[in-house]
C-alpha cells in the first residue's frame, strides 16, 4: 500500500519531517541511497575529519574547475548515509541571524521572517547552554551543547576579540549573534547528535515510517500531479508510490538534479538532454551559493595544542577513552569558541564568521608542518557570487555539473582581504601574546592586496554550505522554484524541503536552518496553522551605521 508521503533523502530536513508526520499519525516512506551511520567514525565527534572523506558516507561530488580560483576543482561533500550531511558535518550549530530570515521574506518567502521561524527553532531545540532563555527551546528532539573550553586557547581567542573592541555574546543563537563567545554543537552525551539520532530513530519506532535503501532517479507524474518516485533498488528500477505528496529533501545538489531529471527546470537545458519538459522553471539549479573560507594558521609558543595527540598512539588513546566512557577529546568537535563580526561600518549585522580550532590542521586531516599551532577558519558570509547545478547528461544517475562561480563578484575580494586584516589584528592582541609565535598561513610575506588575492585564489576552501538551488519565492516570480509553502510551482503534489529553498545563504553553518525548514514544512504538509509568531527582537549594534565595532 502506498504511503501518504514519500520523502527523498534521510538528511537534516527529511528526518525532521518524517518525525513530525509520524507523530501526527501519517504514513511515510523515506528513500535514502546511503547506509548505516553506526560506528565510531560518525558517532565520535572528535573523528569528524574522517566521514567527510570516506566514499562510503559521502557522495564524492566535485565542482567544475573554478575560473576565479585558478581553475581549482573543489570537493563538495554531501552525506550519503542515514542522517545525511548531519552525519558527516562539523556538528556546529548556528541558526543564522534574525536579519537573514527577514531578508528571505523581503525576497518573497512570505511567512519565513525571523518572527515566523523562531518558534520552529525553539520547537526543535533541547538547549543545554545556560539558564533558561525565551529565545531558546528546552524540550525539543535536538540536543545542543557547548564544549568544556578547558584548553586555554579557546578563552584567549574570545578575550582577544574583546580586547580588539568587539562585543562578547553570551549566546550567538539567542538575542545577540554579534560578538565572540562559546560555540554550540549538535553533540549529546559525547555523541554526534545527528538528525538520524534526534529524529529518524524515534520516527521509525512509531511504526509509521518505512526506510527504503534505493537511489532516487526522478519523480513520476500523472499529468501534472506527482504520484511517486522512480528508484533503482538492488539493480532493479521500480516506482515507490505516494498517495498524497512527494517531498524532495536530497540536498541542494541532488534535489535540483532530481527536479531536472523529472522535467522541471529551464526548458532549453532539459531539451538539450532529451528530457521532456513538464514545467518550464528557469530557477531550478540556479542561485547556487556557498561560504568560502581560509584557514589562518599560527605557530604556538606553548605545547598546549591538540598536536600532541596527532600521532597513532595519541589518537588511539583519545579513541579508547571515547569508546569506553564517551568523554575526553573525542567527545568534542574541538570548535568550542567562535566570533561573528561586521566587516565595516554601514553593515547592520555580522558578515564574517570565525571558527577557532586549537590545532593547525586541514579538513582532510593533514596537520601543519610546524607541529604545535592553532587556526581560525574565516570567511565572508554573504558573497554576491552565484553559481548553478546543471545536468551533465541524460543519465539520471550521472553526477550533475556544479559551478559555484566562487569569487566572481569584485566585492568578494575586498571582503576577503578585510577578513585577513581584521583577523591579524585580533591575533595581535595581548590575550594572544603568550600563544602566538608567528603566522604560518598566509604568513608575513602576504601583505599587499595583490599578495592576499593570490593567497585567496590558491587556498580558499568551501565551508560546505551549498544552498539556494530551488529558491523559495512568490508564485508569480519566474525564478522562484517553490512557493512559501515549499510547493513546486507549476506542478501538484510535489515539494522541496532542504537548503535548496533558501533564497539567500544564512549567516553561519547550514545544519540548523535545514532542520528548521523540515520542521516548518511538516506543518504545511499537515495543513496545520503555523506556530504563533514571536515578538522577540534581535540585538542590532546601535552604532552599526557609524562604526565597524
Amino acid at each position: 500500500m502506498a504511503s501518504e508521503f514519500v520523502i527523498v533523502g534521510a538528511g537534516s530536513a527529511g528526518c525532521a519531517m518524517a518525525y513530525r508526520l509520524a507523530m501526527a499519525g501519517r504514513s511515510v516512506t523515506i528513500i535514502e541511497h546511503g547506509g548505516t551511520d553506526a560506528g565510531p567514525f560518525i558517532q565520535m565527534p572528535g573523528a569528524l575529519s574522517y566521514p567527510m572523506n570516506m566514499g562510503i558516507y559521502d557522495w564524492g561530488l566535485k565542482s567544475e574547475p573554478e575560473p576565479h580560483l585558478g581553475g581549482r576543482v573543489l570537493a563538495t561533500p554531501r552525506g550519503k548515509v542515514i542522517g545525511g550531511s548531519s552525519s558527516i558535518n562539523g556538528m556546529v550549530y548556528v541558526r543564522g541571524h534574525a536579519r537573514d530570515f527577514d531578508t528571505w521574506e523581503e525576497m518573497g518567502a512570505q511567512g519565513w521572517a525571523y518572527a515566523d521561524v523562531l518558534p520552529y527553532y525553539k520547537r526543535m531545540e533541547h538547549w543545554h547552554g545556560g539558564p533558561a532563555s525565551e529565545y531558546r527551546g528546552h524540550d525539543g528532539p535536538l540536543h545542543i551543547t557547548r564544549g568544556p573550553r578547558t584548553n586555554p586557547l579557546f578563552n584567549a581567542f574570545i578575550q582577544a576579540g574583546e580586547q580588539a573592541g568587539y562585543p562578547v555574546t553570551g549566546d550567538y543563537n539567542g538575542q545577540q549573534q554579534e560578538g565572540f563567545g562559546a560555540m554550540e554543537a549538535t553533540i549529546w552525551k559525547g555523541r554526534r547528535w545527528s538528525a538520524a539520532n534526534a529524529y529518524l530513530r524515534p520516527a521509525l519506532k512509531t511504526g509509521k515510517v518505512q526506510l527504503i535503501r534505493a537511489l532516487a532517479r526522478r519523480v513520476t507524474f500523472d499529468g501534472l500531479r506527482a504520484t511517486g518516485v522512480e528508484v533503482r533498488r538492488g539493480g532493479v528500477l521500480e516506482i515507490i508510490p505516494a498517495a498524497r505528496e512527494v517531498i524532495l529533501a536530497a540536498s541542494s545538489i541532488n534535489s535540483p538534479k532530481i527536479l531536472l531529471n523529472s522535467g522541471i527546470g529551464p526548458a532549453a537545458q532539459l531539451r538539450s538532454h532529451g528530457v521532456a519538459v513538464l514545467a518550464d522553471r528557469g530557477g531550478v539549479g540556479q542561485n547556487l551559493q556557498d561560504h568560502l573560507e581560509i584557514y589562518m594558521q599560527f605557530a604556538a609558543r606553548q605545547p598546549i595544542t591538540l598536536y600532541k595527540y596527532w600521532n597513532l598512539l595519541g589518537k588511539a588513546m583519545v579513541g579508547a577513552q571515547w569508546l569506553f566512557t564517551r568523554t575526553g577529546l573525542g567527545a568534542s568537535n574541538q570548535f568550542e569558541s567562535c566570533g561573528f563580526i561586521r566587516s565595516r561600518a554601514g553593515i547592520d549585522y555580522p558578515d564574517i564568521q570565525y571558527h577557532f580550532l586549537p590545532i593547525a590542521v586541514r579538513y582532510d586531516g593533514k596537520a601543519a608542518a610546524e607541529g604545535h599551532g592553532f587556526q581560525v577558519h574565516v570567511g565572508p558570509m554573504r558573497s554576491k557570487s552565484r553559481g548553478a547545478v546543471t545536468l551533465r547528461s541524460s543519465d539520471p544517475e550521472a553526477p550533475p555539473e556544479i559551478r559555484f562561480n566562487y569569487m566572481s563578484h569584485p566585492d568578494d575580494w575586498d571582503e576577503f582581504r578585510r577578513c585577513i586584516r581584521l583577523t591579524r589584528e585580533i591575533f595581535g592582541q595581548q590575550a594572544m601574546q603568550p600563544h602566538v609565535k608567528h603566522e604560518i598561513q598566509p604568513g608575513a610575506g602576504y601583505q599587499t592586496d595583490e599578495e592576499l588575492d593570490n593567497f585567496i585564489r590558491q587556498h580558499a576552501e568551501s565551508a560546505y554550505h551549498p544552498c539556494g538551488t530551488a529558491r523559495m519565492g512568490r508564485a508569480d516570480d519566474p525564478m522562484a522554484v517553490v512557493d512559501p509553502q515549499a510547493r513546486v510551482i507549476g506542478v501538484e503534489g510535489l515539494r522541496v524541503a532542504d537548503s535548496s529553498i533558501f533564497p539567500q545563504v544564512t549567516n553561519g553553518n547550514l545544519n540548523a536552518p535545514s532542520i528548521m525548514v523540515g520542521e516548518k514544512v511538516s506543518d504545511h504538509l499537515l495543513d496545520k496553522m503555523p506556530l504563533p509568531r514571536s515578538n522577540l527582537e534581535p540585538w542590532i549594534n546601535p552604532n552599526w551605521a557609524q562604526s565597524q565595532r
